[in-house]
């Protein structure tokens, strides 16, 4: 009979020897996954229009609009913020209407008309909401501001044309431009300066003015 001295050797050895087994295992799976062929990625030709211009690109089919927008067409009013489609700062206008390009892949706008911030007026003929930020200081840093006013633009457009928000009292009325629909309207838009409320005075500004 072995002593416990012994014993207690042993499975020292076998907890060593395990531990080199696992490891080694390891280590060849790791080799083995590192040389198999990895699939080049698909790519297919989109073509949409940008501002007022055709536009076709040859793009992976991961790309998100924009991505496509930033670093293939140069158009980099639009903002990358959160990357999750919760800050709004890359907001721009597909047919008229308000999305974030960051969640929309590109080729899924395959004839489509895209206006970004750069779209939307000059320096030497801006936008009326444009004008407005500038007027009532509603851009701070200026980092959500592309976002922001492309929003803008939707949520004037949206109330002119009837759509009822959440806050809207009686749907069966046309919507009014008001303090509670604009801010219940462009709350999927983030300012961390907080000028939100120089935003509200700009936008009911401009739903103020002559058609």
């Amino acid at each position: 009979m072995q002593s416990p001295g012994k014993l207690e050797l042993n499975r020292r050895d076998l907890m060593v020897g395990t531990a080199a087994s696992v490891s080694l295992a390891a280590v060849t799976n790791s080799a083995h996954a590192q040389t198999q062929k990895v699939d080049a990625p698909m790519r297919n030709d989109v073509s949409f229009t940008v501002n007022g211009k055709p536009v076709s690109l040859e793009l992976d089919n991961r790309t998100t609009l924009l991505d496509a927008l930033r670093e293939q067409l140069q158009l980099t009013g639009t903002k990358k913020g959160c990357d999750h489609g919760q800050c709004g700062a890359c907001t721009v206008l597909v047919d008229g209407k308000r999305i974030n390009s960051c969640l929309s892949l590109a080729w899924m706008h395959e004839g489509d008309e895209i206006t970004t911030i750069e779209g939307l007026g000059t320096p030497e003929n801006l936008h009326p909401m444009q004008s407005a930020f500038l007027e009532h200081d509603g851009y701070q840093c200026g980092y959500c501001t592309p976002g922001q006013i492309c929003s803008a633009v939707a949520v004037l457009d949206e109330i002119k044309a009837g759509v009822p928000s959440h806050v809207t009292g009686d749907i069966t009325a046309d919507p009014q431009a008001s303090e509670l629909e604009i801010r219940e309207r462009m709350s999927g838009n983030i300012c961390r300066c907080g000028a939100y409320s120089n935003i509200v005075e700009a936008m009911t500004d401009v739903a103020g003015r002559p058609a």
